[in-house]
């Protein structure tokens, strides 16, 4: 049986991937349902007065919708890079989990905070699209800055979680 350093590789580090990708998932989607339904009830009040201007207005709810993707795309590529025992050999590190686990988080926070971002910017940029049409290329480029905070937390999350280490060898004693 070949032996493997349980500080390197421990049992528990699917773990912390496994964390990770659920912190991706769930925090994204919540980010993208908070900003679709902030983003929806400007749209449904703006909608009784001005029905003809729904569906140009109808921008943060799709992009709201986008971050829950990001997330789901971290998720994917975590989960399929989590292994568990192989041959009775811990091969899944925990640098590895704790990348895995980074990287969901990066991903999960950023597009919270983009969901928020874009519902509070996407409620009041119908509302004042209502008001004055000239205001949608202003809300447009406000929303494209709040989806840029989702992307970037999507590509630092995509570069974290190519870090890995499989080298579960005990260390050589000197």
């Amino acid at each position: 049986m070949p032996v493997v350093d349980m500080v390197m590789c421990p049992t528990w580090a699917p773990l912390l991937g496994f964390s990770g990708a659920m912190s991706a998932l769930v925090f994204s989607c919540v980010g993208s349902a908070w900003g679709t339904g902030k983003a929806a009830m400007g749209i449904s009040s703006i909608g009784v007065a001005k029905p003809e201007i729904v569906m140009k207005n109808i921008i943060p709810v799709v992009m709201a919708g986008v971050l829950g993707i990001y997330g789901l795309i971290i998720a994917v590529i975590i989960g399929n890079g989590v292994s568990g025992m192989t041959n009775n050999k811990v091969t899944y590190s925990q640098f590895t989990g704790y990348a895995h686990l980074s990287a969901g988080l990066c991903c999960g926070f950023s597009g919270l905070a983009a969901g928020v971002a874009i519902g509070v910017a996407g409620d009041a940029g119908v509302r004042a699209v209502a008001q004055q049409p000239k205001m949608y290329v202003g809300m447009v480029l406000v929303l494209i800055f709040a989806e840029a905070l989702g992307l970037y937390g999507l590509i630092i999350g995509l570069i974290i979680a190519s870090a890995e280490s499989t080298n579960c060898s005990p260390a050589a004693t000197q």
